[in-house]
């Protein structure tokens, strides 16, 4: 899962001199300079186990640590007519560990994919005419790890109601990726194995929303999207054992339709207490149906610390190509023992504590809030996890 809260701390001292600096400049005409907005420093560890592991055909140790750590700077800047500009940079670096990937060489001690880095940066721009209540936005990503390498972009529009109390928007995002065809060892240079060069991957996002204030008390938000992946879809490296008892590379479809549907909504209890609900239906045509529902209630303790305890049940039916150890046949077009894809049930309970102290973090005024997390996961096939995430922000 996620470790290094170092990072977070090493930039203290960069922030402090930065808000110095600030406020020595504070006697000069901003508006239509940048101006740094927020800072954000993100850093969690999270560690899991179970005994499903893919990579060696639905049994084995899924047990893996990722530590993760990411930035995200948001400048802003004021143009002609009061538009607002909004420039939102992210550099995130993971690394992990992990048991089942040692496993694709099967008598190895080690392997290259049994730990990795994978770095993620991102670049969006975000447009704001709040006189028409319109919003236009653009972005770009990548991601980058030992055996995957993706590319993504997209587009974003929104439009508030004339009474702006409602909001309605539509986003479009492209994923272009590049999987190393890393097969199990014992299955390489065989007939109809992938076992050389890379192959493409290629996913495409389209969401509607719409959000709606209620009254002072109630807000509420919907979700459609619609998820068309092409290409290849199954992971390389991941076994399959048949009644045979024969070793096969994991095969599944080239193509996958998914179609989300979610309701959000947030209650004011009164000024120190926050009911947020969330539900979503999730369909597609590997035969998957699932719902999530999902509870936060944040409550303040005094004017600067709160807790907020949250909740999320999980449950999804199996894909129509699932099968544990040795349970599929020759008979079968498309095979996976990729639990992932089995039917399951998972609980996520956790509780965060949000600190907003008037004189800033460590004295440091324009760092404004930190908050800490803790999350337990537990799903009906013996996984497990837990995640720990700290986050400070600069603003």
């Amino acid at each position: 899962m996620k470790r290094v809260f170092i990072t977070g701390f090493a930039l203290l001292g960069l922030l402090k001199a930065y808000a110095q600096n600030e406020q020595a400049d504070s006697t000069a005409y901003k508006p239509k300079k940048l101006k740094v907005d927020e800072i954000n420093l993100v850093s969690s560890y999270y560690r899991q186990n179970g005994d499903n592991s893919a990579v060696t055909g639905g049994l084995g140790t899924e047990k893996l640590t990722d530590i993760s750590n990411a930035i995200d700077l948001r400048v802003v800047k004021y143009g002609k007519n009061n538009i607002k500009h909004n420039f939102d940079v992210e550099v995130g670096v993971d690394h992990y560990s992990s048991a089942s990937s040692d496993k694709i060489d099967l008598n190895a001690n080690s392997s290259a994919s049994s730990s990795d880095i994978r770095v993620y940066p991102s670049l969006n721009y975000i447009r704001e005419n709040e006189e028409k209540g319109r919003t236009l936005g653009i972005g770009v990503s990548s991601s980058t790890e030992y055996d995957y390498q993706s590319f993504g972009g997209n587009v974003s529009f929104s439009q508030k109601t004339k009474d702006r109390n409602g909001e309605f928007g539509v986003k479009f995002q492209a994923y272009l990726d590049q999987v190393k065809l890393l097969a199990p060892i014992e299955l390489r240079g065989l007939p109809n194995v992938d076992d050389s060069g890379n192959a493409s991957r290629n996913t495409f996002v389209g969401s509607l929303t719409y959000s709606q204030i209620i009254n002072k008390n109630f807000q509420v938000m919907f979700q459609a999207d619609l998820i068309s992946q092409q290409g290849y879809l199954s992971l390389p490296f991941h076994r399959v054992y048949f009644t045979d008892g024969s070793v096969h590379q994991e095969k599944l479809p080239d193509s996958r339709l998914k179609i989300p549907l979610a309701a959000r909504a947030s209650y004011f209890l009164g000024d120190n207490v926050i009911i947020r609900g969330y539900y979503r239906f999730y369909t597609d045509d590997w035969g998957i149906q699932s719902h999530t529902a999902d509870i936060e209630i944040p409550v303040k303790i005094t004017s600067f610390v709160s807790v907020s305890p949250f909740y999320r049940y999980y449950t999804q039916t199996a894909a129509k190509y699932f099968k544990g150890y040795e349970m599929h046949n020759l008979q079968s077009d498309f095979y996976t023992s990729n639990y992932d894809l089995s039917k399951f049930d998972s609980s996520f309970i956790g509780l965060g504590l949000r600190l907003t102290p008037v004189n800033g973090i460590f004295g440091i005024k324009h760092l404004n809030m930190l908050e800490i997390r803790y999350g337990h996961y537990t799903r009906s096939n013996n996984l497990n996890s837990d995640i720990v995430s700290i986050n400070i922000r600069y603003k």
